[in-house]
């Protein structure tokens, strides 16, 4: 199996070589980088030529500099790597961060788990960050769930799934619409990816206009997006955050902003998240 592996990177001249070192030193060689430098203001451009000028595997992606937003441009530079490639000549698309570390038998363990599981179709490991000097699991979310800065998707269900949307909560969109599809995402915890930046510490947006914008790009209708709301609050322990959240959403509904997703996609994450709360909270 042969891997194409888009790393969007902006300003990252301090991570980066880590993250392209990782890949360098990987037990399975087959495989393809495309770094699309993101209007990187830094050295990034410079430390990506170390790479291009000395292995054929690694490619660079110039793009014009633009605003950093949660979700949307890291997928638009995503897929200004992807549309250079000839996706037909490879079996796996894989969306990596430019700050994390592999260990060296990720993309072989990728490559085992694809090729005798017909049925996974995103597949990745766990992140952990650095904590007094140990790397501790980062725990921000269920350890079933492929986090966005280690994608792999076999290609059949990359199409099928329409590729990534630009929008924020597009690695929980991605998910849904693959499971729905009859494919499998799977985690394997053994495989233990170093994460070297928090993530969000570029983002300006506010937290709860985040959380407000998350679930109404996700397509969740008032009733599912204000529930996540009362979660959100009630791990805040603050009731003014259930509704500078849902102030947020609603502007989003006012303003009519434009949905990444079908109306039948945005039906099947809310049948999924409706499913989900009733089997967490109602015990149906």
């Amino acid at each position: 199996m042969r891997f194409l592996i888009i790393i969007p990177a902006h300003n990252e001249e301090g991570n980066l070589s880590f993250t392209l070192d990782s890949l360098q030193q990987q037990s399975f060689k087959d495989f393809k980088t495309v770094v699309v430098n993101d209007g990187s203001t830094d050295g990034t451009d410079k430390v990506i030529r170390q790479y291009t000028e000395n292995d054929s595997r690694f490619e660079t992606v110039n793009l014009q500099k633009s605003a950093h937003q949660p979700g949307s441009k890291v997928v638009s530079a995503f897929k200004n790597g992807l549309k250079t490639q000839n996706i037909d000549e490879f079996d796996i698309i894989c969306k990596f961060d430019a700050d994390i570390i592999l260990p060296a038998n990720y993309l072989e363990t990728l490559q085992y788990a694809f090729k005798n599981n017909p049925e996974y179709g995103l597949v990745g490991g766990l992140l952990y960050v650095e904590k007094d000097g140990i790397w501790v699991y980062e725990g921000n979310s269920n350890k079933h769930h492929v986090r966005g800065p280690m994608k792999a998707y076999r290609k059949e269900c990359f199409v099928q799934i329409g590729g990534l949307r630009e929008t924020l909560g597009w690695d929980n969109i991605d998910s849904i619409l693959l499971e729905n599809l009859g494919w499998k995402e799977i985690v394997l915890p053994e495989l233990q990816v170093k994460l070297i930046k928090v993530k969000g510490a570029d983002y300006t947006i506010r937290p709860a206009d985040y959380y407000g914008r998350y679930f109404y790009f996700l397509g969740l209708n008032r009733f599912l997006a204000y529930i996540a709301s009362s979660k959100e609050a009630a791990r805040s322990r603050s009731v003014s955050f259930f509704f500078k959240i849902i102030k947020a959403y609603e502007a989003c509904k006012t303003a009519k902003l434009e949905l990444k997703i079908s109306k039948d996609e945005q039906k099947v994450i809310n049948d999924k998240r409706w499913t989900m709360l009733k089997k967490k909270w109602l015990k149906m």
